[in-house]
């Protein structure tokens, strides 16, 4: 169990559906964005740890405990779980406050979120096509069975710890496997207790394990090991092409959910009250540390100058402060390495040109001045070959390019490796879905951003990912897929099959 001395969280990890310490009791702190001070101590997992993980894992669901079961008794531990996750709101939500620096209104949110997340699912689940009958031809009986895949790792970033995990943790139970999780290092204490609940809400011992630990060692055993069947990861894309080539090795199935530069396109028609608030919450939110962020922005020449100035306005009103307070609207970034690449970013755009039109530099927090935290940044005059413009910054920086034409408009927001999401605002909504046909993203927004449903399919194109996570589709991501023939001929003449004879 974890447990809390003083002010120090201590959490070993999570096998077997038992709390161990790390091989030769090796331990990493983890620290608060707000304020930089140590909050938490985790057993950090070897090599060998994160193989027993595994063994656990792969034995679990050879046992059929978990993957025999019908899709009915999962629902029911799914349910009981989503249930307690509610009555454990507060703890789950101040793990992500005091160790991601989410702001109290997005923490307490996500764990609501999670519940509602595996109710979805489980009726998703009840509706799922496990065994589909296929048209019967002659004496012949076709049947598409849907098994769950085996042994799934999951390999989850630092941004929205909880919410991240539940995207793979769920699919994966609903459809019997078995998972092993490794969180990152700088935000693994809501993973770890969401195990501990799922373990109180019947799932059997071995099925879900969590195993903290570094990328190098731990991350790289999970996309190697001979067991494990599917690989799950969320990150950048670099380290997404690395796991890649590491599953391909023993040909895994994988699901990548990775890096974006989404772009929105503002057209002259648009309600401003409207955009203005919503394109500060596509590159605010979170402090921008969100994959689908909308951090470009094209803006039409007749109305350019008048976003600009709105959008600088607005951004005096979003209240940069302390996580923990009811009207914060962006708290830190997750570290100070995070902190100074941010800033390293802002000063290459002024040096590539771009024209400063509010922020950039970091703001120090009364009572908190060890803090991560950066002014909401926006650039003006930004040409689309900039590094700004091409490069996940991950932060709250936008950067604001000009355009004449629609045309123009399209072809520079599908000029990226990335396509995540994007986004269009204009009065105009069946004009919208018209260039909506013509942006080369997963997602599009229209007169909104960051929206998402959890029966709507989630993922990118191009380098932003493979596979797709929420709705129907994800389930079929954690599924193999067998064909079963039944031959109910009596006569060998009736088996047109059989050419040789």
């Amino acid at each position: 169990m974890p447990n809390e001395t003083k002010q120090l969280l201590d959490f070993s990890l999570f096998i077997n559906g038992k709390w161990q310490p790390a091989e030769n009791n090796k331990t990493f702190h983890v620290y608060n964005p707000a304020d930089g001070k140590i909050i938490a101590r985790v057993a950090k997992a070897s090599k060998r740890d994160t193989e027993q993980a595994i063994e656990s894992a792969r034995k679990t669901f050879d046992s059929g405990i978990w993957s025999r079961k019908s899709y009915q008794e999962r629902a029911d531990i799914l349910s009981k779980f989503a249930n307690i996750i509610r009555k454990n709101i507060n703890e789950i939500a101040q793990l992500d406050i005091i160790s991601s620096g989410a702001t109290r209104r997005k923490a307490y949110s996500d764990p609501a979120r999670a519940a509602d997340l595996i109710d979805q699912t489980v009726k998703k689940l009840h509706e799922f096509s496990h065994v589909e009958f296929l048209p019967a031809a002659g004496s012949n009986h076709n049947e598409v069975w849907r098994e769950p895949i085996g042994v799934v790792s999951a390999i989850t970033p630092w941004n929205v710890p909880l919410m991240l995990a539940m995207l793979k943790i769920v699919p994966a139970l609903a459809m019997g496997n078995s998972i092993v999780v490794k969180p990152a290092s700088n935000t693994p204490l809501s993973t770890l207790k969401i195990a501990e609940l799922a373990s109180q809400a019947g799932v059997p011992d071995g099925v879900l394990n969590v195993v903290p630990g570094p990328g190098s060692e731990v991350g790289d055993v999970l996309s190697t090991h001979p067991s494990v069947n599917k690989v799950a990861f969320t990150g950048s894309t670099e380290i997404g092409k690395n796991i890649m080539q590491q599953a391909s090795d023993t040909i895994k199935k994988v699901t990548l959910e990775l890096g974006g530069k989404s772009p929105g396109i503002v057209l002259p028609d648009a309600d401003l009250d409207i955009a203005i608030p919503g394109i500060m919450n596509g590159f605010c939110f979170h402090s921008g540390q969100i994959c689908m962020s909308g951090t470009r922005l094209l803006v039409h020449d007749s109305i350019y100058e008048e976003v600009l100035e709105r959008l600088a306005k607005c951004a005096e009103t979003i209240k940069v402060g302390d996580p923990q307070s009811p009207d914060t609207g962006m708290g830190p970034v997750i570290s100070k390495g995070q902190l100074e690449s941010i800033l390293s970013y802002i000063e290459i755009g002024i040096q590539e040109g771009a024209r400063l039109v509010y922020g950039g530099q970091r703001v120090i927090v009364e009572g908190l001045k060890e803090g991560y935290y950066v002014q909401p940044t926006i650039f003006a005059d930004v040409q689309n070959d900039m590094r700004i413009a091409q490069e996940e910054i991950f932060g709250p920086v936008l950067a604001v390019i000009r355009y004449s034409t629609l045309e123009e408009a399209i072809e520079i927001a599908n000029d990226s490796i990335y396509g995540l999401a994007a986004g269009v605002w204009t009065k105009d909504v069946i004009k919208a879905k018209q260039i909506v046909k013509e942006l080369r993203a997963g997602t599009v927004w229209i007169n909104d951003w960051h929206a998402m449903r959890f029966d709507a399919p989630f993922g990118g194109y191009k380098q932003s990912g493979i596979g797709r996570e929420l709705g129907e589709d994800v389930l079929y991501e954690y599924t193999q897929t067998k064909h079963v023939h039944t031959s109910l001929a009596r006569e060998l003449d009736q088996r047109p099959a059989y050419i040789i004879f």
